[in-house]
């Protein structure tokens, strides 16, 4: 089981980062958060992750979401590493432009549940595996997701996924699979006729059906 669930509020830890010493929701302020976990530095999968974020920081920021990641080796390789990161975006000399958490004792890693039983180091331990933790601005855990070690994320779902998590947190609407922003979206059950007509005034269309059950309700939000 993982060591956060949906809806717990995400731990207050205190870590050492390439930006100094920080207290998470001290971090976070007001503002949604990303947290994402990598096995090791100087690794390459890792590297074009932590490329990929760097080039999405402005679509990050612009969504009101800030980043961090997470190694489980020194700030001192963290720095280092920043510096291959940058050159693969063909950005040398550029700073990351978000810190990375030393986690050398795995202390975090086993505290948040993201230890990968089946990658090893050459010492024998645990890594880390491919963790995704979204925060909302009440501090608590709104999306997680997992990957081994092996398998890159899609920065680009990881988009998707926070636009829906703030839809949804400000409008009684559902977001279908496959939906991206512009896409219609699906009115919640909960919602009478008439409340659904009220809140949604581009009005609420549904799709017949054999069962005669008026449930896939759909609208612009």
């Amino acid at each position: 089981m993982p060591g956060v669930l949906l809806g717990d509020v995400f731990p207050n830890f205190e870590a050492e980062t390439t930006i100094g010493r920080i207290k998470f929701h001290d971090f976070l302020g007001d503002s949604w958060g990303i947290l994402f976990s990598h096995p090791r530095d100087f690794t390459p999968v890792c590297t074009t992750e932590l490329a990929c974020a760097a080039g999405l920081t402005g679509e990050f920021k612009k969504r009101g979401v800030k980043m961090i990641a997470l190694s489980i080796d020194s700030v001192e390789d963290h720095t280092n590493w920043s510096k291959d990161v940058m050159a693969f975006n063909g950005e040398t000399g550029t700073p990351l432009p978000f810190p990375i958490i030393a986690d050398d004792k795995r202390s975090l890693s086993v505290q948040l549940g993201m230890l990968d039983p089946d990658e090893i180091d050459k010492d024998g331990m645990p890594l880390t595996a491919r963790c995704v933790f979204v925060i909302g601005p009440d501090k608590k855990l709104k999306l997680s997701i997992l990957y081994p070690a092996t398998t890159g994320r899609n920065f680009d779902e990881l988009l998707r996924v926070i636009d829906s998590l703030q839809l949804t947190a400000q409008k009684k609407v559902a977001t279908p699979v496959n939906w991206k922003p512009g896409d219609k979206v699906m009115v919640i059950p909960s919602l009478s006729e008439a409340e659904a007509t009220a809140l949604f005034p581009n009005g609420v269309t549904c799709k017949e059906l054999p069962s005669g059950k008026k449930y896939l309700r759909f609208t612009q939000p």
